[in-house]
């Protein structure tokens, strides 16, 4: 399963590699050629990137405001920088109302270091604060009227701004690497995003930011008369519009846009499933909730505790989305349970409980009828109930078979059991429950899995009782597991 779950990572990172690739690729071998290309191709080159721009930093800015957001707002800031030095550097072209002139190369070489540094500044999480919207849209604005006020007196004045940074100088090099470290720093950000949604729009945004990359080089390391200038602008405006329009798009239909920011958490997996985790997984939940809303429940609760659990210990992305999905099916094989069981006001009986424990089975073929999960998934449903020292079913797996997502599950799912009222108990306390979590760690539970829950839970849940010693609890941990559907 590990060796599954790292040829995955490893051919989403083959696919980025290729995204850059292909116009680096284009870049490399058509780029040294010399052509001459009218002013006018490049006015419009840049009008159209900074309109798109501009119509993002609109959205942005005005949704952010609203909502209280100051993450939108600080990427309104990026956005509406960019739009104010590629307009400078658009109308700065050579020969449309000024000459030779500094300020256009200027604008031009800023445009995608200085976007990629205000796009960076988002993961600042002080930032995002509702407290911090109005210096960010003062900031916003003044930042806006430096750039154009700066561009205006370089284009009123040309002799008063240098061409720099010149392209292949050392001062151009500088700008290079420093604005590759924006942008890789935001690019992994939303890599993380697309690794748990794997929305084909948040992609798009690992692509966009990809190409505005490989954009920056050509800027900073080519000339007016070279083919791959010219290239790199298409990329630029491609860039800019692969970025934009998936942001303006989610704020459209009224949803936070999450790629740039790359805050994503495992609990709004959950809480949004249809959203992140497809249609089916919300199809499922709808199903199960029909037949027994109790359990529907319970796996919601179980889930998010599972990807809080596995935050904690430090999951990756494309883990945590395994984990979250595992966790809000990991009982759909109680569809296949009698109704009368499933609802039955009393204790069950031994055939009952039988039945019972064949829903991870059940679940499992489920899983593989309608195709399309991935093997951890299926694991998940089908291992919920094991138990380290081979005590629990439907195989009777041991330490070494079982894996950390199924040992993080299995914990939350006990968990949940415990502090949820059956017809023959009570609801346990927080303390009780996770007493008898710790007494069993090491020989039923992972250790480490119980401590993480235990840090992620709050310690002063209403109601605690006194812990319990191993004497007390010893028959009714793997009843309380086995039957959990509240």
């Amino acid at each position: 399963m590990e060796r599954l779950l790292r040829d995955r990572a490893s051919s989403f990172l083959v696919l980025v590699a290729a995204s850059a690739s292909l116009p680096a690729a284009i870049v490399h071998f058509l780029g040294p050629r010399e052509v001459y290309l009218d002013g006018w191709i490049h006015f419009w080159f840049i009008a159209a990137a900074s309109l798109i721009a501009a119509a993002a930093a609109i959205a942005l800015t005005v949704v952010g405001a609203r909502r209280r957001d100051g993450r939108a707002v600080l990427l309104g800031t990026a956005f509406s920088t960019m739009t104010g030095l590629l307009a400078i550097h658009g109308l700065a072209t050579r020969d449309f109302l000024v000459g030779e002139n500094g300020v256009g190369a200027f604008s031009g070489g800023a445009v995608l270091p200085v976007g990629g540094l205000v796009l960076a500044l988002s993961a600042l999480p002080a930032l995002r604060r509702p407290r911090a919207i109005r210096p960010l849209v003062t900031f916003q604005v003044l930042l806006l009227a430096a750039v154009v006020g700066l561009g205006t007196i370089g284009m009123l004045f040309p002799d008063s701004v240098p061409p720099v940074p010149e392209t292949d100088s050392v001062p151009a090099l500088i700008v290079l690497a420093l604005g590759l470290a924006f942008f890789f720093v935001v690019t992994l950000r939303t890599v993380h995003t697309y690794a748990l949604t794997r929305r084909r729009a948040d992609f798009v945004v690992v692509l966009g930011l990809v190409w505005l990359a490989v954009a920056l080089v050509t800027q900073m390391t080519l000339g007016w008369s070279e083919l791959g200038w010219w290239i790199g602008h298409a990329l630029e405006l491609i860039g800019v519009a692969l970025v934009g329009v998936p942001v303006a798009l989610d704020l459209h239909r009224g949803a936070q846009s999450r790629p740039l920011a790359g805050d994503l958490a495992g609990a709004e997996l959950v809480a949004q499933e249809e959203a992140f985790l497809g249609t089916r997984v919300r199809s499922l939940l709808v199903e199960l909730a029909h037949r027994d809303a109790s359990t529907e429940v319970h796996t919601r609760r179980v889930a998010l505790r599972a990807v809080q659990v596995g935050e904690r210990l430090g999951l990756s992305a494309g883990r945590l989305r395994e984990l979250a999905m595992g966790g809000l099916l990991h009982d759909i094989g109680k569809l296949s349970v009698r109704e009368d069981i499933l609802k039955k006001p009393a204790a069950l009986t031994d055939e009952e409980y039988d039945e019972i424990q064949r829903h991870p089975e059940a679940g499992a073929e489920l899983i593989d009828e309608l195709g399309g999960f991935s093997p951890m998934v299926r694991a998940l449903v089908l291992g919920h109930h094991e138990r380290l020292d081979g005590s629990g079913y439907p195989h009777g797996l041991c330490v070494d078979e079982i894996d950390l997502e199924t040992r993080i599950l299995a914990v939350c799912d006990v968990y949940d059991a415990l502090v949820s009222k059956r017809v023959y108990r009570e609801a346990w306390g927080h303390g009780q429950a996770m007493s008898l979590l710790e007494i069993e760690s090491g020989r039923e539970f992972d250790g480490h899995c119980v401590a993480a829950l235990a840090q992620v839970l709050d310690e002063d849940v209403a109601g605690r009782r006194p812990a319990v010693t191993a004497g007390t609890v010893a028959g009714e941990v793997g009843h309380a597991a086995a039957t959990a559907t509240a």
